[in-house]
């Protein structure tokens, strides 16, 4: 997940969102898009995902076997709760 792959993408962004991420821009000497791709990291918890992802040994499809038994366990946790 380093995101060695960058991509063009559209999207729609407030004007007042898109005002403070050029002022950071400029203020650190950065691309526009340096800034929101390192907020969207950071809201996204990257950071974390990379770190538990050096310690793990499980491979991309044990990994996502467990994502989804615990999505699965969660959902399971809060339909009993809702008593549904």
């Amino acid at each position: 997940m380093t995101g060695a792959t960058k991509r063009k993408v559209t999207f729609y962004v407030d004007e007042d969102v898109l005002r403070a991420a050029r002022v950071r821009a400029a203020r650190t000497d950065r691309r526009d898009s340096e800034v929101v791709e390192e907020a969207l990291r950071a809201y996204l918890g990257f950071e974390v995902v990379n770190r538990v992802w050096a310690r793990s040994n499980l491979d991309e499809a044990e990994a996502m076997r467990l994502a989804v038994a615990e999505t699965h366990a969660v959902r399971a946790e809060k339909r009993v709760a809702r008593g549904t």
